[in-house]
């Protein structure tokens, strides 16, 4: 049983199948949209992450959640049995990047801003007005959750 039985959680969220829900007790940052390489492959587009402190995140389900080492730095989770591709973190610890298509509707989130322009696909503009970076660490660098 959780230690935030009374505590009411400002988002939950969860891969496609159900195998994987969560539940964040803490107010999330805006989402971030990365234009790199690995986040347009694992997403299929464009990927954007909101974040969340991990001592703030709690798992209601975990059985197909499956962790993959994306680089040197980074590792990215995701459903072993549908595929949704939901987290992005800092093998060294740190913010936990969250996909803000795997949170219940309403996220009451807004984009911020895009990161990594420079390598943005050859098949989209980015028209939408907001603050572009060419390069820049990951999301959780720029804003930091509330």
């Amino acid at each position: 049983m959780s230690n935030r039985e009374n505590e009411t959680p400002e988002a939950e969220g969860g891969c496609l199948c159900g195998g994987i829900r969560f539940k964040i007790y803490q107010r999330l940052r805006p989402v971030v949209v990365c234009h790199c390489k690995q986040c347009r492959q694992t997403a299929g587009y464009l990927n954007g992450f909101t974040v969340s402190l991990p001592e703030n995140l709690e798992f209601t389900a975990d059985d197909t959640l499956t962790w993959y080492e994306s680089s040197d730095e980074a590792k990215r989770g995701f459903c072993n049995k549908c595929g949704s591709s939901i987290f992005w973190t800092y093998k060294s610890g740190g913010n936990m990047g969250i996909a803000p298509g795997s949170l219940d509707e309403p996220t009451k989130l807004t984009t911020a801003m895009h990161i990594f322009t420079e390598f943005a696909g050859d098949y989209y503009e980015i028209t939408d007005g907001l603050p572009q970076r060419p390069g820049q660490r990951h999301p959780d660098d720029i804003l930091e959750p509330g």
